[in-house]
């Protein structure tokens, strides 16, 4: 008997967690926080690396590579920036063990205690920033534009695999100009590839919007960022974009001559996305029966299952079939024929559809005979019967249309979900059913804790996009320059 999964209406959380391990995603490891990302799921994060990576370096941007450990001091030359990470993050004070006299073991060796403790990085800008300083003395030497592929470590007490671990993977951006309004361009820039990447890739909709002065990065003077809806309604922060004025080169003496020979600040921005994304992407497609993949991110974007009784007929399926993996592969499309005789076809079909794999054909004697092949699409579950000469075309057209479809179902499904409101009181009571809601602020960090505090919703952001209109604030009654939006997050 086919086990019985939990489904999104009766348990959403429980229902993630199952899909991740069902789907072979990821699995929990022994070290509390962290997790093992399996095969499947690297794959994926591969195809977003590697996409990512190339949007990069056509902006003009160079990977490069800093230490994991960052001296305690460094963090200590920007107050803000520390005060935001303090809590997350872990320490390394000793260099050696050494055996336990009793034999019970390895111990610290007390005599190998460091000097200065090193700090597991929360993220780079001071390490990065001490680098910067010996690179940079005058305007010939600027814009730096970098970019870090890495893992990071942020002591998480409250763990979800992929959502939020303690140490996680991702890129960060860290970038040097010689005007403000370069830096700020920078993260603009940014902003809109994290947009382009989400929306054309991932075709999960986004807001790129501005976050409030509580939100915003620790050490940053702007943060932008793009807020996506999932499908129990919550908020997924799915990139951001710091402009960090001159707070670190301040910080790290990072000066330069212009062409009169006049020293000024560098200006700076960071920039990241990280392996929160493939959570993003899970709850915004996936169904109850598994993962449901965009073929722009799909490790394996058509699967093919032969049907038969005799080896003759595997054989000549299995001709067919190398005719049209030689088709789509020169298509640029990835395809798997799985003829393995270990497993049933039923089994197999289940198997892909967990792995949300855009695009099945299958074909049998009758379909060989009859020059046909079934072709299924995972994301409406339909099917059809479809002419093997020139399937490679349909095929191609379909990967668009699924593509298409799942951005235009999320962009219905965030429509659906998002309001207006001005009531406190009618607020309080709606906020739990999830969704985005559009409601006037007065602009203070007094009333946004207020309604943090009280509701566990918080400013997602102020969209760059939002119609300027007078109003006042649903809590206090003060007025408003515009609504900006309110949801409970991850």
């Amino acid at each position: 008997m086919a086990q019985k999964y939990v489904t999104r209406a009766e348990d959403y959380s429980k229902w993630y967690n199952e899909l991740v391990y069902r789907a072979d995603l990821a699995e929990h490891s022994d070290v509390r926080g962290c997790m093992v990302i399996k095969p499947y799921g690297y794959a994926i994060w591969e195809k977003m690396r590697d996409i990512l990576d190339v949007k990069f370096k056509e902006t003009g941007h160079s990977n490069a590579y800093f230490p994991l450990f960052i001296p305690k001091s460094y963090l200590s030359k920007e107050a803000s920036h520390i005060e935001g990470f303090a809590k997350e993050c872990a320490v390394v004070t000793h260099y050696r063990l050494k055996n336990a006299e009793d034999g019970s073991g390895v111990i610290v060796d007390p005599d190998s205690k460091l000097e200065e403790e090193l700090i597991v990085r929360p993220t780079s800008e001071t390490i990065i920033w001490n680098s910067y300083k010996n690179w940079i003395q005058s305007y010939r030497d600027l814009p730096i534009l970098i970019n870090q592929w890495a893992n990071v470590v942020r002591w998480e007490m409250k763990t979800r695999l992929f959502l939020r671990t303690t140490e996680f993977l991702w890129q960060e951006g860290h970038t040097a100009h010689a005007t403000k309004q370069e830096a700020i361009a920078e993260a603009e820039l940014m902003l809109d590839v994290y947009e382009d990447f989400a929306e054309n890739y991932m075709s999960m909709p986004v807001i790129k919007g501005r976050k409030t002065a509580n939100e915003r990065f620790a050490g940053a003077e702007d943060t932008l960022c793009i807020e996506a809806m999932m499908q129990d309604g919550k908020a997924l922060q799915a990139g951001t974009s710091h402009f960090l004025g001159q707070n670190f080169a301040k910080a790290f003496e990072v000066k330069f001559a212009d062409k009169e020979g006049k020293l000024d600040y560098v200006w700076a921005t960071s920039w990241g996305v990280s392996t929160r994304l493939m959570g993003a992407l899970i709850m915004t497609h996936s169904d109850d029966e598994g993962l449901v993949l965009p073929p722009a991110l799909a490790p394996i974007q058509v699967v093919a299952v032969p049907i038969y009784r005799t080896d003759e007929e595997l054989a000549a399926i299995s001709e067919k079939m190398a005719e049209l993996a030689s088709k789509l592969k020169a298509k640029g499309i990835s395809f798997k024929y799985d003829d393995d005789e270990n497993r049933r076809p039923g089994w197999k079909f289940a198997e892909y559809e967990s792995k949300g794999v855009p695009v099945r054909v299958a074909m049998g004697p009758r379909d060989l005979e009859n020059g046909k092949a079934e072709v299924a699409r995972r994301d409406t579950k339909t099917k059809e019967v479809v002419d093997f000469d020139g399937l490679e075309n349909y095929i191609e057209q379909l990967l668009s249309e699924i593509q298409t479809n799942l951005l235009e179902r999320a962009k219905t499904f965030r429509l659906e979900n998002t309001r207006e409101i001005d009531s406190y009181e009618e607020f309080k009571k709606e906020i739990d059913k999830g969704g985005f809601f559009l409601a006037h602020w007065d602009g203070t960090s007094e009333t946004e804790e207020r309604i943090k505090e009280e509701t566990k919703a918080t400013i997602r952001c102020i969209a760059l996009d939002r119609k300027e209109e007078t109003g006042v604030c649903m809590v206090t009654g003060k007025p408003s320059a515009g609504r900006v939006i309110f949801a409970k997050a991850y």
